[in-house]
């Protein structure tokens, strides 16, 4: 576990309370440290401060959501409805304002620890490897190049193996940045985009199947 938090004494307050035979933690007091303890660690969580010495933390967490998804739990002072939403936005896991209770943190990290623990990463079906926290995939050994909306696809796909799911459901899960109106077409260019990528056959899916009228399943367990 990754701490970004300038103030020594919370910071160390918080790997006691914390504490846990299974969890080791990092602690940096700026964004120069924590950009170079994630180049060289795959961390399974980061607590994160906004205001730092050297920048803003939510900076730090845009950058970071280009290359990973590790789970981010924003802890800060800022406590404006448009800091929590920006926030949220940028992709934190969960926003908690100073100041806070020990406990609710402790319970609000044990949860984003069980989510990211529910399922195997990298996810293996037949011959390929999804890795959702390092964005990693993987087709008979060979690297897929996929962009962050068929990312966004094919996760919600797989975490409801062998359910169909709505369009709109999709359609809300997948454009999930506000936009007032998505055109239906993009979700049909994306289904095709992935199928092309993972399919032997894209016009005859194997495991992106359609569900005439109603939506899309991930049809191999």
């Amino acid at each position: 576990m990754l701490i970004v938090e300038d103030d020594l004494s919370l910071s160390n307050g918080i790997v006691i309370a914390l504490k846990s035979s299974d969890i080791s933690f990092v602690q940096t007091p700026n964004l120069r440290g924590a950009r170079r303890e994630v180049e060289s660690t795959a961390f399974d969580l980061i607590i994160l401060d906004i205001n730092l010495p050297d920048g803003s933390g939510l900076d730090f967490l845009r950058d970071l959501r280009k290359s990973s998804a590790v789970p981010v739990i924003i802890l800060t002072a800022n406590d404006l409805e448009t800091d929590v939403v920006t926030g949220l936005e940028l992709g934190a896991d969960d926003y908690i304002v100073k100041p806070f209770s020990l406990m609710i943190l402790r319970a609000r990290v044990q949860a984003r620890l069980r989510n990211a623990g529910s399922s195997a990463d990298p996810i293996r079906i037949d011959g390929f490897s999804f890795s959702f926290s390092k964005m990693e995939y993987l087709k008979n050994g060979i690297p897929i190049d996929l962009s962050k909306t068929e990312q966004k696809l094919l996760r919600i796909l797989i975490e409801n193996k062998g359910l169909t799911l709505q369009r709109d459901r999709l359609i809300d899960a997948i454009w999930s940045d506000g936009a007032e109106y998505v055109d239906e077409n993009a979700l049909s260019v994306t289904v095709k985009r992935l199928r092309d990528k993972l399919e032997e056959n894209p016009s005859s899916p194997r495991y992106i199947k359609t569900v005439y009228g109603i939506g899309y399943v991930w049809a191999v367990k």
